[in-house]
């Protein structure tokens, strides 16, 4: 199997390690940044949860990006208080937010401290204003999740701008989430893949099952060689 062949890839690239990985990606985050910037006057980002994100985010830091003119949203959250320290949007502020020039009014958390269907409905209001988004980031779970869309809950199915999810099969159960559609409307859609746990999803995406992750449309995949089917 060749990781080249990833169905609905619009390219792949791999990278040595982790740290190679997120240096890359913030490097093409910042790119895209100006770009959008330059042609539209704002840069509408959604951040993705998880550890290899969180190298990117450390990194990104450090970049030159005008954050004035960014606005930024998330891919998903858990229904946890806010500020609680399992929330996205607190490793994001974290790593990323609190560290750069961003006006707060630029920030626009998912407000998954009102449970998931209330969340879900007032964040597509949010959402209406921004769409399509600029740049989606994504992380992969090692069963094929993206966001928190997982293979066989009814979320993954769900054609709204944003979904609430029950029954995850992570804690915690409730959650809110980008749908599909959603992610497939943005103007860019980066993967960001690390680990020899990620091995087994990619190469069942490979052998064409229809994992949430493989349902992503002309994305740009960065992974790293720990991450490769075959090794």
């Amino acid at each position: 199997m060749n990781i080249a062949d990833l169905p609905n890839a619009q390219a792949v690239f791999v990278h040595d390690d982790p740290e190679g990985l997120s240096a890359s990606v913030a490097q093409r985050i910042a790119e895209l940044a100006a770009q959008a910037i330059a042609a539209r006057g704002v840069f509408h980002l959604a951040l993705a949860g998880g550890e290899t994100p969180r190298r990117c985010y450390e990194k990104l830091r450090h970049l030159s990006v005008d954050w004035a003119h960014v606005q930024v949203y998330f891919g998903d959250e858990r229904c946890l208080p806010a500020g609680d320290a399992g929330r996205n949007d607190r490793m994001a502020r974290e790593t990323l937010l609190e560290q750069v020039a961003i006006p707060s009014a630029n920030i626009h958390a998912i407000p998954a401290e009102l449970g998931a269907r209330e969340a879900a409905a007032r964040y597509a209001a949010v959402l209406e204003q921004a769409t399509p988004l600029d740049l989606v980031l994504l992380g992969m779970g090692e069963d094929g999740h993206i966001a928190s869309l997982f293979p066989g809950n009814p979320a993954t199915g769900s054609m709204a701008a944003t979904v609430p999810v029950f029954d995850a099969p992570k804690p915690p159960a409730e959650r809110v989430t980008l749908g599909l559609g959603t992610l497939n409307a943005a103007r860019q859609r980066i993967f960001l893949v690390a680990g020899a746990g990620k091995r087994d999803a990619l190469e069942q995406i490979l052998l064409g099952k229809s994992l949430p992750a493989a349902r992503v449309a002309a994305a740009e995949w960065h992974l790293d060689r720990a991450a490769l089917p075959g090794r």
